[in-house]
């Protein structure tokens, strides 16, 4: 077992958003920013920098570390870059008041559309519907999970369907209770 390899957790936190130079077996170096180590294996995931906000990602495995070295620290600018590396770019940070929100108006139109949905888990956070599929916050078609592909197919494209029906009925009235006026919609032959 490697010196690298017996550090703990703690030890290993303090490399964290930091540019290092790792020194591997067979004397191979790497350079760039410790992104995490995990834990079990002691292996280190590098993000190096490139032009064009393109990143270059090598993972060292923990027992080929012999040498690790800081060579700076991380400013605010580069961990908030490093922070975000792997969050989809059309990623949201949503309120509590603005998750609270989307999570009534999907029960409400899921219940108008006699779907049986439930709040379960920490906080009454993740809907339930049928008891088979889960829908866990920011509450998108994509954040719909369930074993079963055809209630998971029906309920994203009625999920879909309420995005839809929001661009149809400006009233925000109209599309929670679930009425549709015919005066509201346009059909061109």
């Amino acid at each position: 077992m490697t010196e690298w390899q017996r550090k703990s957790p703690l030890e290993w936190q303090t490399y964290l958003n930091k540019e290092a130079k790792v020194t591997a077996a067979e004397k191979h170096e790497y350079v760039g920013w410790v992104l995490t180590v995990d834990p079990v294996s002691a292996n280190i995931v590098l993000a190096k920098l490139l032009e064009d906000e393109k990143v270059s990602v090598s993972v060292v495995l923990g027992h080929a570390v012999q040498k690790v070295e800081i060579v700076s620290e991380g400013d605010s600018p580069i961990q908030e870059q490093l922070a975000h590396l792997f969050m989809p770019e059309e990623s949201q940070a949503y309120s509590q008041e603005e998750l609270e929100r989307r999570k009534s108006s999907l029960k409400t139109w899921l219940e108008t559309n006699h779907i049986p949905v439930t709040e379960e888990g920490e906080s009454q956070r993740t809907l339930c519907v049928a008891g088979v599929l889960t829908i866990d916050p920011p509450y998108g078609p994509e954040d719909c999970s369930s074993s079963n592909e055809i209630i998971l197919s029906r309920v994203q494209v009625l999920h879909g369907m309420q995005d839809a029906m929001k661009e149809l009925l400006p009233d925000k009235d109209q599309l929670e209770e679930g009425k549709l006026k015919m005066d509201n919609l346009v059909c061109k032959p």
